[in-house]
C-alpha cells in the first residue's frame, strides 16, 4: 500500500462534522464501533509511582490485574455500551518488551472474560513509549531501541490487544529547542525535515504488524510536541498564539500515519486530531476536562465536540475516597458520554447544540481553544489539503493558516486576545512569512542552526 494523498476534506458540510459520527467507522471484532454513531469511554491508567523490575514484576502483574477488574466491574454497573481500556506503558516495559506483552495479555484476558460473562464490551488499546532516545541510540530505525518498540507492537497484538498505538517521538528534542525560544522556523523543521518522515517510516511498519495479525493500526500523536508548547502556554512560559500555531502545525505531522494505512482512533492526547478527523473521516480519541489528572489547559469543553471516543489521558492507580483513581475517572468519562449519546439519540440539532455549546464555552478566551473550533478547524482544513503534499510545504502552510485564522477570529471579535499576544501573533506571522521557499536551503539551514540534532540517526548526516 502506498502514501494516501489527501487533496479533500472527508467533509464538506459542517453540520456533518460533529462527535461520535465519523465518515469511516473503525469497527472491532465485538462490534464496538467507533465513530459509528456513539461515543464511548477510553479509560486511560498507568502504576503508581514504584520501581519497576524482575523483583517488582509480579506486584506490576498484579497492580495491573486490579485496575482492569476496577474498571470492568465499574463498566457493567453503569451499563456503558462499551468501552475502552488504554496502557501507556512506561519505559522499562518496552526496553523490556516482554513485560509489555505480559501486561497486554493479562489485561486483555480479564476484560475479554468480563465481556463473555456479562456482555459489556470492551477493547484494549496498548501504546509503547517510544523510547528512541538517550546516547545509545543507535539510529531511528533499526538498532536495539527500534526491535524493541517493534517486537513489543508484535507481542502485544498476538496477546490480544486490537488497537495499536504510540506516541512517537522523532524530532522531538529539535522541536523542544524551538519551543525554547519560541522559534517557529525550527519548530516547522522539527516536524517537516524529521518528525513526518520519521511517522512514514514507524507507521509503515506499525501497519504492517496489524495487518499481519488482524488488528487496528490506530494512531499517533503530537504529545510530545504541541501538548508541550499547550502546558509552556498555559504556565506563560511561551506565548499562547505560538502554541495553537504549533497545535495546527503538528496535523501535518500525525497524518502521517493515516497516510500509511492507520484507520484511527488516534490518541487521545493529540488534540489536531480534530483535523485528522477533518481530512479523513478517520474517528479520534479526544481528551479534556477529565484529563485534568494528567495536565491542565484550557480546552476542556471544546475537546469534547468532535470526539468518537472521551478519554481522561492517564492517571496513576492511587486509592481515593470513592475507589481506584481509574475508576472515579471512567466513571466520569461514562457520564460525559451518556449525555453526549443522549443529544444524538434526540436528532441532529441537539447533537449540534451539544457539539456548539462545547465549543464556544472555550474557544473565545484560548488561542488554542479558538483553532479546534469545529467551524475553524475544518474552515483550515480544507485549505490545507489544496497545498501540495509535501512535508515542508503543507507544515509551513499550516502555520500561516492557523495564524491567519487567529488574526482573523481576534480582528472579529471572536477570540480575545492581550495585546502582547497580538504583537506575538503578528511577529510570528512575519517570521513564517520569512522562511525560504527552497526545501534543500531550509533543511540544510535548519541543520545548521539545531544544537540538539543528531543528523546521522535520521539519515541527514
Amino acid at each position: 500500500m502506498g502514501k494516501i494523498s489527501y487533496t479533500k476534506t472527508a467533509y464538506d458540510n459542517l453540520d456533518d462534522f460533529v462527535y461520535a459520527h465519523a465518515v469511516h467507522p473503525v469497527t472491532l471484532k465485538n462490534g464496538i464501533s467507533i465513530g459509528g454513531g456513539t461515543m464511548y469511554p477510553e479509560v486511560n491508567f498507568t502504576l503508581p509511582t514504584m520501581l519497576v523490575n524482575e523483583g517488582t514484576f509480579p506486584e506490576v502483574i498484579n497492580i495491573y490485574k486490579e485496575i482492569a477488574t476496577g474498571i470492568s466491574e465499574r463498566a457493567n454497573i453503569l451499563q456503558v455500551p462499551g468501552f475502552v481500556a488504554e496502557i501507556e506503558l512506561l519505559p522499562q516495559t518496552t526496553f523490556v518488551p516482554k513485560w509489555g506483552i505480559e501486561i497486554a495479555k493479562v489485561v486483555n484476558d480479564i476484560i475479554k472474560e468480563n465481556e463473555a460473562k456479562t456482555g459489556t464490551k470492551g477493547a484494549v488499546r496498548q501504546t509503547p513509549v517510544d523510547i528512541r532516545e538517550g546516547r545509545e541510540l543507535e539510529h531511528m530505525w533499526h538498532g536495539k531501541h527500534w526491535d524493541s518498540v517493534l517486537e513489543t507492537f508484535e507481542g502485544s497484538a498476538k496477546a490480544g490487544t486490537e488497537l495499536l498505538a504510540i506516541e512517537s517521538i522523532g524530532g522531538k528534542y529539535v522541536h523542544d529547542e524551538g519551543l525554547m525560544y519560541a522559534d517557529i522556523e525550527k519548530v516547522i523543521f522539527s516536524y517537516a525535515t524529521l518528525g513526518c518522515p520519521d511517522m512514514e517510516r514507524l507507521w509503515t511498519e506499525i501497519v504492517r504488524i496489524a495487518d499481519e495479525n488482524d488488528v487496528v493500526a490506530a494512531g499517533d500523536t503530537a504529545c510530545g510536541f504541541a501538548n508541550t508548547s499547550m502546558v509552556l502556554a498555559d504556565g506563560k512560559m511561551i506565548p499562547e498564539v505560538f502554541a495553537a500555531i504549533d497545535r495546527v502545525c503538528s496535523a501535518v505531522r500525525t497524518l502521517v500515519a493515516v497516510q500509511v494505512g492507520a484507520k484511527g482512533p488516534d490518541k487521545d492526547c493529540g488534540y489536531e486530531g480534530v483535523y485528522l478527523k477533518a481530512i479523513t473521516g478517520t474517528p479520534i480519541s479526544m481528551e479534556g476536562r477529565i484529563a485534568a489528572v494528567a495536565h491542565l489547559s484550557h480546552v476542556g469543553n471544546v475537546a469534547i465536540s468532535l470526539a468518537d471516543l472521551w478519554s481522561n489521558e492517564s492517571i496513576q492507580h492511587i486509592k481515593l475516597l470513592a475507589a481506584y483513581s481509574e475508576v472515579c475517572s471512567f466513571e466520569q468519562l461514562a457520564y460525559d458520554c451518556r449525555l453526549m449519546n443522549e443529544g444524538t439519540k434526540r436528532g441532529k440539532d441537539t447533537a449540534l447544540l451539544l457539539r456548539d455549546l462545547n465549543a464556544d464555552t472555550d474557544s473565545p478566551i484560548n488561542a488554542t481553544a479558538y483553532i479546534l473550533r469545529p467551524d475553524i478547524v475544518l474552515e483550515i482544513s480544507k485549505e490545507l489539503v489544496k497545498v501540495e503534499d509535501n512535508y515542508f510545504k503543507r507544515t509551513k502552510a499550516a502555520a500561516m493558516l492557523a495564524a491567519d485564522a487567529l488574526r482573523k477570529g481576534y480582528d472579529a471579535g471572536r477570540l480575545a486576545l492581550s495585546d502582547k499576544e497580538v504583537k506575538q501573533l503578528d511577529k510570528i506571522r512575519k517570521t513564517i512569512d520569512s522562511i525560504t521557499e527552497d526545501e534543500q536551503e531550509f533543511v540544510k539551514n535548519g541543520i545548521a542552526k539545531t544544537k540538539a540534532l543528531r543528523p546521522e540517526v535520521y539519515d541527514l548526516a
